[in-house]
């Protein structure tokens, strides 16, 4: 008895799936698998009061004061959401800069409606 093959994604098909995918949604992808092979928690999942390791890209870096104290707040995107890292009393870190791939963990909370980690563990990663 014979079994069906599933269809393969490479030759013709799978040319005119790539061209049909944008730009966006291909490096969204390689972010999510990205952070899987690192064993982080895709941001989507992360749910308020509980720690999580994520990771991703830093999109956006910024000091903003918190109650009149310095604090560096910086975007990580992984492909899924998006979460605010935050680190207080901080101006500025070695490395945290836009356009590099971090790994954060701590403890994700909610504010304004946006997914927040104050004052993470981190690990500079390779890439980007």
């Amino acid at each position: 008895m014979t079994t069906a093959e599933p269809p393969k994604r490479g030759g013709l098909r799978g040319f005119f799936s790539r061209l049909a995918t944008s730009q966006s949604e291909i490096e969204a992808q390689e972010l999510r698998e990205d952070a899987d092979e690192v064993g982080a928690t895709p941001i989507v999942s992360c749910g308020g009061r509980r720690r999580f390791c994520v990771a991703g890209t830093l999109r956006t870096v910024t000091l903003r004061p918190r109650g009149g104290a310095p604090a560096l707040e910086a975007e990580l995107y992984d492909g899924s959401d998006v979460i605010d890292l935050v680190w207080l009393g901080r101006r500025k870190i070695a490395g945290i800069e836009p356009g590099r791939t971090v790994k954060a963990e701590g403890l994700v909370s909610m504010q304004d409606g946006r997914k927040v980690m104050f004052n993470p563990r981190y690990e500079l990663r390779p890439g980007s």
